[in-house]
């Protein structure tokens, strides 16, 4: 059977062609999800994820590229989601101990400085939330997690170039805000 008539026939729905598709290609794509993930319960959700994505959208493949580069496509941006998805729970996480942390670690003997600290974290919190979603992503992976462009590049299924631009743009987003929210209120 041809590539064109495994396309056709699961544009029809057909169950056999599904399953085949799935006993040629599963374990590959399990094993391009785990390279990502390191998770064994994780690629394998994300490769059933993948199937089910090809099951619903068969009808948009334009075949362009080879069903199989379309299935590895689909698995590698699954597999960012997910990474994405870990490393921002992480960061804030983190973000929000360091915080706890640093309020115990102030002087208790003046409450105002203790207010002024945390007022002055939710704001910088509220502005970083502000960014577009790609810049606040490409920040608070270069800034919190300390990860190099190259990796945030990755993560990111993005150029090295973007990345940069991404963060330079973040940084002066941020700069205009905080100036402006502080020269509003002295």
């Amino acid at each position: 059977m041809t590539e064109s008539e495994i396309v056709k026939k699961l544009i029809e729905n057909d169950e056999d062609t599904f399953r085949f598709l799935i006993d040629k290609y599963h374990l590959n794509i399990f094993k391009v999800c785990l390279g990502f993930l390191h998770h064994k319960e994780d690629a394998e959700d994300v490769a059933q994820e993948v199937f089910i994505e090809v099951f619903q959208s068969i009808n948009r493949f334009k075949q362009e590229s080879a069903l199989s580069t379309w299935l590895y496509r689909i698995a590698v941006n699954k597999s960012l989601n997910v990474l994405q998805k870990r490393k921002t729970r992480k960061l804030f996480n983190d973000l929000q101990k360091a915080i706890n942390l640093k309020a115990l670690l102030f002087d208790s003997s003046d409450p105002h400085k203790n207010l002024e600290t945390k007022e002055n974290a939710n704001i910088l919190f509220k502005v970083i939330n502000s960014l577009p979603e790609n810049q606040r992503i490409a920040y608070t992976l270069a800034k919190y997690d300390e990860l190099s462009y190259n990796e945030i590049a990755k993560i990111m299924n993005t150029s090295l170039s973007s990345v940069e631009s991404l963060l330079h743009r973040a940084k002066k987003t941020l700069h205009k805000k905080l100036i402006k929210y502080y020269e509003g209120k002295y």
